[in-house]
Order: structure tokens, then C-alpha cells, then sequence
């Protein structure tokens, strides 16, 4: 019976991995056929891999659109992680009278839509010139609730033991914060790097509005145009996917152990 079982759940792993995994599949062989052979539905590697590449480049500034993405994606991964956890940090460490009702506040504006706020933002960056930036993109969400309160329920594992010894050796609250919190929290710090990247990389509706010339645009948008266009050239499509795809790909299972540990919340 137990056999049974197990098969079962196995087959039902392999079914689920295999329905997950087809559209990745669909995308790498897309990219190397003909716009019409995708149509036709024709599920084998083709011999356009080079022309879709090409017309890719000569349509599109890709390298402009990969650059702007990596520049926001990374910058505003780099200031997420430390702001955020700084405020988780101090959230759980520090014992204030405020604190839970600041806290509460912070948890209220998770429930607020983007779309409640995003004619106020443009405004904003308009009247202090920084639109078509990529400080417009990144600032916005520089911080989010959910990433504080990631890090402070995190922070709840985090063994007290290590900041009372590193008061009794004479290191400030900043020490403290950047010579043992950091390097504990490492796995915490991880899976919040994958979000926050993917997040930021992915973004699509703020840097829409914020970025309004074509050599600031990011991978997203690229995509999003050759997507919208009258005539489609879905094996264009394809290959500007695949190019989007690939970095948080390669960030995701560069940190998987991370990630899974982090996600957990497990401190060692």
C-alpha cells in the first residue's frame, strides 16, 4: 500500500514538473523557428535561430534595454536588502511605545493598490525632474512592507546571545548590524534577493509611465512592444523572452539553497 502511494505521489510530481516545465520548452524551441512555423503549432527545433536573433538586434536596442534593466534591477536589489532589513532589524530588536502601532501602519499600506497611488507618484517625479530615470523606478519601492516584515519575522530566530556578546566586546549598534546580524541572516538575505530582483526586473506598469524614451526603456517593455505590434513576429518574441528569462534563471539556482533556507526562516 505504501508502494502504491508513493508511486502515486510520484507519478502526480512528474505530471506537475512536466505541465510546469512545457511552457520553458515551448519558448527555447519557439525561438528557433519561423513566426509562421509557430503558428502552425510545430513542436521541433527549426534552423531560424540566427535570423530571429539578428532581426531581434535590428529591431530593438537590446543591448540599451539589458543594460537599463540590469542597472535597476541590481541598484534597486542592493538598496531594498539594506533598507529593509535595517527596519526589520530594528522593528524586532528595539522595544519602542510606538513601535506596533507604526508597524500597523506600515502593514496597512500593503492593502493600498498601485493604482491608488501612481498619478500622485508621476506628479511627484514630474515636478522634481526625474522622470525617464532610473532612480524613478527604483525609488518607489526602494522599501516595501512586505520586505520589512520578511526580514523582521526572520529576525525573530535571530539569537540574541550574539548582540550581547558583541556589546560586552565594545561594538556599536552598527557594528552590531553589519558584523553579526548580516552574515547570520545570509539565507534571509538570499531568498529576499531573488524576490526583490525578480520583482524589479519583471516590473512593467511604473517604468511604463516613468520611462518615455525609447533608450531608457527595459527588457519588459522591449517585449511588450514587439508583442503589441500589428504583425507579430512570435519567433522575434521568443528570443527576446528567452533573454529576459535567462538572468533570474541563473540568480534563482545560483541561491536555490539559499532561498529554500531563508524562505524557512532557519539561521545558523
Amino acid at each position: 500500500m505504501r508502494k502504491m502511494s508513493a508511486a502515486g505521489i510520484h507519478l502526480f510530481l512528474i505530471l506537475a514538473s512536466v505541465v510546469s516545465l512545457f511552457p520553458f520548452v515551448w519558448m527555447l524551441i519557439g525561438m528557433t523557428n519561423s513566426s509562421s512555423e509557430i503558428v502552425k503549432g510545430k513542436f521541433s527545433f527549426g534552423s531560424e535561430l540566427s535570423n530571429n536573433v539578428t532581426k531581434l538586434l535590428d529591431m530593438t536596442n537590446l543591448g540599451e534595454a539589458f543594460w537599463n534593466s540590469t542597472v535597476i534591477a541590481v541598484v534597486g536589489t542592493i538598496c531594498t536588502l539594506i533598507l529593509s532589513s535595517m527596519a526589520g532589524f530594528g522593528f524586532e530588536i528595539y522595544r519602542t511605545k510606538g513601535k506596533d502601532r507604526l508597524f500597523g501602519l506600515l502593514m496597512l499600506s500593503m492593502m493600498m493598490p498601485f493604482a491608488a497611488v501612481m498619478i500622485p507618484l508621476f506628479r511627484m517625479f514630474s515636478q522634481m525632474g526625474m522622470l525617464n530615470t532610473p532612480s524613478a523606478v527604483i525609488l518607489p519601492t526602494i522599501t516595501t512592507a512586505f520586505m520589512i516584515f520578511f526580514f523582521m519575522q526572520n529576525t525573530k530566530s535571530f539569537p540574541r546571545e550574539l548582540l550581547q556578546a558583541g556589546r560586552v566586546d565594545g561594538l556599536g549598534e552598527w557594528r552590531l548590524f553589519t558584523s553579526v546580524y548580516m552574515p547570520t541572516m545570509r539565507p534571509t538575505y538570499a531568498a529576499a534577493a531573488i524576490i526583490t530582483f525578480m520583482n524589479y526586473w519583471n516590473s512593467f506598469l511604473w517604468p511604463l509611465i516613468a520611462l518615455q524614451t525609447q533608450d531608457k526603456k527595459t527588457l519588459p517593455l522591449i517585449v511588450s512592444s514587439l508583442a503589441s505590434s500589428y504583425n507579430p513576429d512570435y519567433g522575434i518574441i521568443m528570443v527576446a523572452i528567452v533573454v529576459t528569462t535567462l538572468p533570474t534563471v541563473l540568480i534563482f539556482f545560483l541561491l536555490q539553497k539559499q532561498f529554500v533556507q531563508g524562505m524557512l526562516g532557519s539561521v545558523k
